[in-house]
């Protein structure tokens, strides 16, 4: 199964590159465009994001767990981008509210244009912040051809076209609590080297209890997994199933015992 996740995710790696060259021609089009998966985005032919959305470059996986949940919930995306598990999580009816956490500007506009395009402003709350442990301001790097590449972390900050950017940092309690409405929350995390703050700052907040689980990415070049992992055990999500091999991979943490709901104990 690992085998097979690599071997078409660098399948669909090498036909999004192939094809938004040729979509590059086409770039002043700005209507939104129905995606592999479904749902319509503001076409960027020159970002590698969009590109992995349009051609479901990132796999069902995600998109599958998402669709599987069966009572009411709340979405968490860190990290959104361009909101495309956002709005996944949107179309399950079992979702009251997807919470979309995206610092860069331009992609948080991006975003919110994509939340429009689906007329989803009642379902989608975009915030534009990274959560992070402290609230204030931070630098972030950004690539002028990635957006899904922009970190906290300093990994990047000598690559070649990178620009730094300021940007909003938020712990996740001074957000508004009534955005998670007391309800279960699967959170996505996807922070490009700042996970291990990410994810200490989602278990250790008051909203820690509800978490049904996380999905984020893990990249053992520049994240201590077994620190991570124990983190999550310590608090209750102990069930781990992992997508991919090797050193960057994305991982599954869930509870064995159903999350807290409205109503009961925080």
């Amino acid at each position: 199964m690992a085998l097979d996740f690599l071997v078409l995710r660098h399948l669909r790696v090498a036909r999004a590159r192939v094809m938004r060259r040729i979509h590059n021609v086409s770039a002043r089009d700005r209507s939104p465009v129905r995606t592999t998966y479904g749902v319509r985005m503001v076409p960027e032919w020159s970002d590698k994001t969009f590109a992995y959305c349009y051609y479901g470059t990132y796999g069902p996986y995600l998109a599958d767990l998402i669709e599987a949940i069966d009572r009411p919930f709340v979405f968490l995306d860190v990290g959104a981008n361009q909101g495309l598990f956002s709005l996944l999580a949107a179309r399950n009816p079992h979702c009251r509210r997807a919470v979309a956490l995206e610092p860069v500007a331009a992609t948080y506009q991006a975003l919110c244009a994509n939340i429009a395009a689906n007329r989803l402003e009642d379902r989608v709350v975009a915030v534009q912040c990274a959560l992070s442990d402290r609230t204030g301001s931070g630098t972030m790097t950004v690539s002028a051809s990635h957006s899904g590449v922009a970190t906290l972390g300093g990994h990047l900050a000598d690559a070649s076209g990178e620009r730094s950017e300021p940007v909003r940092l938020t712990r996740l309690d001074d957000l508004d609590p009534s955005l998670f409405s007391g309800l279960p929350i699967f959170a996505k995390v996807d922070v490009e080297g700042h996970e291990t703050v990410a994810l200490h700052e989602l278990t250790g907040s008051a909203q820690a209890d509800r978490l049904m689980a996380v999905f984020f990415e893990l990249d053992e070049r520049w994240t201590d997994a077994e620190a991570v992992l124990d983190r999550l055990r310590g608090a209750g999500l102990d069930e781990f199933h992992t997508y991919g091999r090797g050193r960057h991979y994305d991982v599954l943490a869930s509870r064995r015992t159903p999350a807290a709901t409205a109503g009961r104990s925080a």
